[in-house]
């Protein structure tokens, strides 16, 4: 039986070698492409310089990875973001010749350079941190709470879908909301009441705190980090202005259906982060030597024990220790 004229010429058109594409494949493919041009235009992929800055949005991506990660060498940036050798090569070498980068020879390994944000760097970079925070939070801002929630639902599953070896935790950073102060107060008094049997003095104290949080709050300087799994809260922690230059890391806290994730970790992380960004010289915090996984987080950020004291409060004889993280 004779093939009509249209069919004749819609298999003319296929690859040779290539399957046709399966049913709604094609109408797909257009919407993916419509939301990447939808999404570059709202990032400001496309202007010449992003976030205010002389700098392209590769540019910026390596000064982000070399602002927040230690050991890396120019080996390990190029496979991890897919950059071409040479682009990356020349790119390197301008941000070394404006003194933004140095390199420094691997312990393992002599014949590779292990990279890192020179002091000017950094001052350059934190501005940049800066706006981008506050650009995605003008985003998120023009929302109701609730579509904020959808679209980070949204983000995530693109993320799980796409790429499910480097999908997103799975727990959400937000802001503080009305109710969450108490809760924060609430959870560490029965946690360490529970675990280090603390009595409710220890309450009190962390209902002082966050109080004096709420009251003088400054948006610009401090900030509350809210860790929420499935609509619970699960995790918390403050940042808390000192001085000019200085910051205080203040209220860290993991409940126990939430551990193993590297949550206080990752809320650790965020308060540095922000710390930066914002100009600090040097991030504080005082805790007791028997809270040994926080301890163990401090010291894997770069904290450094300054001194320790022994003391008897909330009921128990404890031995405090103040530790310090030079930014």
């Amino acid at each position: 039986m004779a093939r009509s004229t249209a069919s004749r010429s819609a298999i003319s058109r296929i690859e040779p070698g290539r399957p046709p594409a399966a049913p709604g494949l094609a109408a797909r493919a257009q919407a993916v492409r419509r939301f990447n041009r939808f999404y570059t235009r709202q990032i400001g992929a496309l202007r010449e310089g992003l976030l205010q800055s002389p700098y392209s949005l590769t540019q910026v991506r390596l000064l982000y990875e070399l602002a927040h990660r230690d050991g890396l060498s120019a080996t390990t940036l190029g496979r991890e973001l897919g950059l071409d050798g040479g682009y990356l090569s020349r790119t390197l070498a301008g941000f070394e010749k404006q003194g933004l980068i140095r390199k420094a020879p691997a312990p393992a390994d002599a014949r590779q350079n292990i990279l890192s944000l020179t002091p000017k760097g950094r001052k350059l970079f934190a501005p940049l941190e800066q706006r981008s925070q506050q650009e995605a939070e003008g985003l998120l801002g023009a929302l109701a709470p609730a579509a904020q929630a959808r679209l980070v639902d949204a983000m995530q599953t693109i993320e799980q879908l796409v790429e499910p070896a480097a999908a997103a935790p799975p727990y959400l950073l937000r802001a503080q909301r009305p109710g969450d102060i108490g809760w924060v107060i609430s959870r560490h008094g029965a946690l360490y009441a529970q675990e280090y049997g603390w009595d409710i003095s220890f309450e009190a104290l962390v209902a002082e705190i966050a109080g004096r949080f709420v009251s003088k709050f400054d948006p610009q300087r401090e900030r509350c980090w809210i860790a929420e799994r499935d609509g619970v809260n699960v995790g918390s922690v403050f940042l808390v202005r000192e001085s000019k230059q200085v910051a205080k890391l203040r209220l860290l806290i993991v409940e126990p259906s939430a551990r193993g994730m590297k949550l206080g970790q990752r809320l650790v992380e965020e308060c540095i982060r922000f710390a930066r960004a914002q100009g600090y010289r040097k991030l504080t915090l005082w805790t007791n030597d028997c809270l040994h996984a926080a301890r163990r987080i401090y010291q894997q950020a770069g904290f450094v024990l300054l001194k320790e004291e022994k003391h008897h409060s909330f009921g128990v004889d404890l031995v405090g220790q103040n530790w310090e993280l030079k930014l």
